[in-house]
């Protein structure tokens, strides 16, 4: 029986681990060829050898994506070895704390230039082709602290509050050409970035949660299916939000 993305070409960037990972695996099960674009090419390489169980077709691809110039390179191999690029998803993303009166401008700067600039940059790349064929998915991976905010974290949910705005702002501007533009706004996830915060901050987000612990990657991914496919076509500019009841929307 065909997956549900048979056919589909997509680009997960940050598609080595974590969120971006378990997306990418999912998307190959269901039927897509899948570039994944990570900083470090060995990441990227070691993921796409782990997608070749799925029979579909692979790409591995290194890129900083808050570069312009290498988002446009990587966009341009990434299309040549697959096609096209039917869906893009916007994962690659730093995760820092600081107290604002703390944090110095470069610490604010590189977020906004890893978790905001990105993907505008990504975007763009793939976006005309998308409009020319009448066809494309993007989905943008967020977070409800750009809804809700949290202490030492201004940088962080201003980031991501902007991907949302500049998720529903592009819905406007391409739905009637068959591109749908849609974010997913986990909550606090076991990933390596999540693992990487202060302890006293994560138990306290986690105190925080009705659910009681954090989600996994795998509870994240079907929402991208989702977002992805065919049945997903009437999301439009939607925020989706698996977050263990952290802000209910």
């Amino acid at each position: 029986m065909a997956g549900r993305l048979q056919g589909r070409k997509a680009l997960v960037t940050g598609g080595a681990r974590g969120i971006g990972g378990a997306i990418a695996t999912a998307f190959a099960r269901e039927g897509a060829d899948v570039a994944v674009l990570d900083l470090k090419l060995a990441s990227a390489e070691a993921k796409v050898a782990e997608l070749a169980q799925f029979g579909t077709g692979t790409f591995a691809v290194a890129a900083d994506v808050s570069d312009e110039a290498a988002v446009k390179a990587a966009v341009a191999a990434a299309t040549q070895a697959l096609g096209q690029i039917d869906i893009l998803v916007n994962n690659a993303g730093i995760d820092t704390t600081s107290v604002v009166a703390e944090m110095e401008t470069a610490m604010w700067d590189e977020m906004m230039a890893v978790n905001l600039r990105s993907v505008f940059l990504c975007t763009r790349a793939v976006l005309k082709p998308m409009i020319a064929r009448k066809f494309g998915r993007i989905i943008n991976i967020a977070s409800q602290l750009g809804h809700k905010g949290a202490p030492e974290m201004a940088h962080y949910a201003a980031a991501k509050a902007g991907v949302i705005g500049f998720t529903k702002s592009l819905a406007y501007e391409v739905a009637r050409d068959g591109v749908t533009v849609n974010a997913i706004c986990p909550g606090p996830i076991d990933t390596e970035l999540f693992r990487g915060l202060p302890e006293e901050w994560r138990r306290h987000k986690l105190g925080e949660l009705p659910i009681g612990r954090a989600g996994q990657v795998t509870e994240i991914a079907p929402t991208a299916v989702l977002l992805a496919s065919e049945e997903g076509a009437y999301y439009i500019g939607a925020t989706m939000n698996p977050n263990g009841g952290d802000i209910m929307l």
